[in-house]
């Protein structure tokens, strides 16, 4: 593996889109078989990817078998499903079903995947001539500006409510709430009231209500949330997943869409740059991500970026939470920058919160320290690196970056380095994709104002 740009900090980087691409040019060229990987969501939606493997009895079933996971578990967090359906290579199917089943290496994705779509999670074998087909459930949603709409933007510290007529905000409000530390939905259930009943109030009447909030939304119900993460089990069962379509009755049952503000961001993004195809990336807490296709949809896909691969070394750093290694998190949020650290020659106080360390290295590279500039050009040619694996995925025009990762000069090293490395390594990719921090015009377009476009008044 050869690359035009080292990670400074990180010699042992193996970005998946270069290892990708050598990997199918070397079995292409050993003479490679068609390998066709589905992946199955809800409402029967189907997902799927198109490849190439060495052919079975060329001694490479390992290297087959260790590539596709990569892909797999890209696709299972790109899209989201319960059914992985391998057609083609026995080989590959029993390596695969094998590390995703319950007691397997991905456990977590199984039992992650399970719980979203609610369905026992499943890895499948049929012979290629039976290989699944494309069934997407794309549709517009968003950029409906008429009438009185509530849009509400659930954060995790903030929430911020408007309300919109034909496109205007006459009013908007943001309040400080702490929804992950309450174990009793009521509170996030008055809290969520109460804002749209404030904007309610500036509006003759309510005809649909938006609603964007960090999580996993299905048919408007909620799945998997961080603001209820405290919240049990049976708790959460009873009162939290259908929290969002029972106060839209308390407004008369009103049209209601609920998306994830990764989605939101994204849309957001593609008004203000009256274009589509934009993906959107937040380096915060985590890596967030959205998109909306060329087409100007929402895809109902999972784009849980944080817990998909960009580094094929098995040496790289595992998260903590999936047990996974070379995912997004530990590369495109507050983490990479304090994983960075060390390697820079930085010491970050121990008792210091995530967050803090962050200022810290902020602070340092407001300074000009050449140690801080050096962990935002490492976070560049891993970004320029991740958007051509991602573009494999994902049809891009614009990449939106954001997040309090990106704010200051760092922000612009990772923007710079990021395109030097697209330009120089995927020519073809540099001449479609843009990569933007948004500038005021977007940030106008507010997450809260995006969200009261979803829904569609009937």
């Amino acid at each position: 593996m050869k690359l035009k740009f080292n990670a400074k900090l990180d010699p042992d980087f193996m970005p998946m889109s270069v290892v990708y691409r050598d990997f199918i040019a070397d079995a292409t060229a050993a003479g490679g078989e068609k390998l066709i990987i589905g992946i199955e969501r809800n409402n029967g939606y189907i997902s799927t990817f198109e490849t190439v493997v060495f052919p079975e009895g060329s001694g490479k079933d390992q290297e087959n078998i260790d590539m596709i996971e990569r892909i797999v578990k890209s696709l299972l967090w790109f899209r989201g499903g319960y059914k992985v359906i391998i057609a083609g290579s026995k080989t590959v199917y029993d390596g695969i079903a094998k590390a995703y089943a319950k007691d397997g290496t991905r456990a977590f994705d199984n039992d992650f995947m399970a719980g979203v779509y609610e369905k026992e999670f499943e890895v499948v074998w049929v012979p290629i001539e039976e290989a699944p087909k494309d069934n997407e459930g794309a549709a517009p949603v968003g950029r409906h500006l008429d009438g009185c709409r509530i849009g509400f933007d659930a954060g995790g510290s903030d929430r911020k409510v408007s309300a919109v007529i034909n496109g205007e905000s006459v009013y908007s409000e943001e309040v400080v709430w702490f929804p992950k530390l309450n174990a009793d939905p009521q509170y996030q259930y008055d809290g969520i009231l109460s804002a749209m009943k404030s904007a309610a109030e500036h509006m003759p009447r309510v005809d649909a209500i938006g609603v964007s909030s960090a999580g996993v939304y299905i048919d408007n119900k909620i799945m998997v949330a961080s603001l209820f993460i405290k919240v049990p089990k049976d708790e959460f069962e009873k009162r939290v997943k259908t929290m969002y379509i029972d106060i839209a009755k308390e407004f008369g049952d009103v049209p209601l869409e609920v998306a994830n503000d990764g989605d939101v961001t994204a849309l957001a993004g593609a008004m203000s740059l009256e274009d589509n195809g934009v993906l959107g990336i937040a380096m915060g807490t985590s890596e967030a991500a959205g998109y909306v296709d060329n087409n100007g949809n929402i895809t109902g896909w999972l784009n849980e970026f944080a817990f998909a691969p960009v580094d094929f070394s098995k040496d790289a750093m595992v998260d903590e939470w999936s047990g996974d290694y070379g995912c997004g998190v530990k590369y495109f949020s507050q983490d990479g920058v304090i994983k960075l650290a060390p390697a820079a020659g930085i010491e970050l106080d121990e008792a210091l919160s995530p967050a803090e360390k962050l200022k810290v290295v902020q602070g340092l590279m407001e300074k000009g320290d050449p140690r801080a500039a050096a962990i935002y050009d490492t976070i560049g040619v891993y970004f320029g690196y991740a958007i051509a694996y991602y573009s494999i995925f994902y049809d891009i025009k614009h990449v939106l970056i954001m997040g309090r990762v990106t704010s200051g000069k760092g922000g612009e090293i990772i923007l710079d380095r990021a395109n030097q490395v697209i330009a120089e390594e995927f020519p073809e990719l540099a001449q479609k994709c843009q990569l933007h921090i948004p500038d005021e015009k977007a940030r106008r377009v507010g997450q809260s104002v995006a969200a009261a476009s979803l829904p569609k008044i009937n």
